[in-house]
């Protein structure tokens, strides 16, 4: 009966919050403030954070993408390319899947193209498959919070950040980034 319940609450959570997402648009303004505030928790979280941006030929950031998922789960969270500094385009993420994933949590993504080419191929892309149109190395800090130096030599590097709630999964693979046109 306590596995009924929870599976009726999880199903409950999963619709609700799937129905708020999709009746939330955000506007360019919205984004382009939730991108700010990403930005800034970024580089105050490390140092080396900055130096990395400076560097990128492009930034991607996400400020708040929502998963939820019993059995079956999807994500969605909108935000904005950044060059030089300022708003280029702006982007949705999506992603769905069926199996493993269970519960419901929020969290940020920032993208680094390290390289022009990258971020030309991911520009001349009307929809951009991570895992398939290319690899991201998921960078993560080791003891005494150093990176790893051969992840830092990739052309896009990815930052996942800020989790909140409870998710089964977390990972970047099979999301899709399409280009969006907020209000």
């Amino acid at each position: 009966m306590l596995r009924k319940n929870v599976a009726i609450s999880l199903m409950f959570l999963v619709c609700t919050l799937g129905a708020s997402v999709a009746a939330r648009a955000e506007s360019k303004q919205e984004i382009d403030v939730s991108v700010s505030d990403t930005l800034q928790r970024f580089t105050h979280a490390n140092p080396a954070h900055g130096e990395l941006l400076r560097k990128a030929a492009g930034v991607l950031v996400f400020p708040r993408i929502t998963k939820a998922g019993a059995g079956i789960g999807g994500e969605h969270g909108n935000g904005a390319l950044l060059k030089g500094g300022a708003t280029v385009s702006y982007y949705g993420l999506t992603s769905a899947s069926l199996g493993l994933t269970l519960g419901a949590g929020q969290r940020s993504e920032v993208l680094l193209f390290m390289t022009r080419e990258a971020l030309a191929k991911f520009e001349a892309s009307h929809t951009w498959n991570v895992g398939v149109d290319a690899q991201v190395a998921l960078v993560s800090q080791g003891a005494g919070g150093e990176y790893d130096s051969e992840t830092l030599k990739k052309p896009i590097l990815g930052f996942v950040f800020d989790e909140k709630g409870l998710i089964g999964d977390l990972s970047l693979k099979g999301s899709k980034i399409k280009q969006i046109e907020p209000k």
